[in-house]
């Protein structure tokens, strides 16, 4: 039986990332920590950092609850979103990368820095969705009203609140795979 695409890609990563960690969140103490403090920082916006959002460190990839449980496919692009993070860690090193993460222009509301490093690795969600599910399924309205939520709102911290903005960054990547923009902002 062929290894699920997700593991499958996970392996090419270890290969890529030397030293490459996965970890479950539920059993790291600075999961814990980082998702009380965005609770706080967030007026409870972002109360799903441990059930829902994958995160990347430097070489580690923080896994949330029930990730086991969602499909191959699902896990496979996920993935494929944080090896964009991955690179960015090697680009730009840990304190580097941290800096444009958090600083510029401000932590919450207009974090520039956080909304470019997200973008680069939201096309790569695009682009893997694209070739798993379908031209049609990158173009789907309801994919696009979730990846504006994401920047627009308390996911990360308001860090690109301009709905018409994000819109246009999924338009300009979704040329760039030669489709048609799709789906407007509402």
């Amino acid at each position: 039986m062929p290894e699920p695409i997700d593991e499958a890609y996970l392996s090419e990563l270890r290969l890529e990332v030397p030293g490459l960690r996965v970890i479950d969140k539920a059993d790291d103490g600075f999961s814990k920590l980082i998702d009380r403090a965005l609770k706080i920082v967030t007026f409870g916006g972002q109360r799903h950092f441990m059930t829902r959002y994958v995160t990347t460190i430097g070489r580690t990839i923080y896994l949330p609850a029930g990730w086991s449980g969602r499909s191959p496919e699902s896990r496979y692009i996920t993935l494929r979103h944080e090896a964009v993070h991955l690179r960015q860690f090697r680009r730009y090193g840990l304190v580097g990368t941290a800096l444009i993460y958090l600083v510029p222009i401000l932590p919450m509301g207009l974090a520039w820095g956080r909304a470019r490093l997200e973008w680069e690795a939201y096309a790569e969600t695009l682009r893997a969705t694209a070739e798993i599910h379908g031209l049609e399924a990158a173009r789907d309205p309801e994919l696009h009203r979730y990846v504006r939520a994401q920047f627009t709102g308390p996911a990360y911290g308001w860090m690109w609140p301009f709905d018409r903005a994000v819109q246009g960054w999924i338009d300009e990547a979704l040329s760039e795979f030669g489709l048609e923009p799709g789906g407007s902002p509402h």
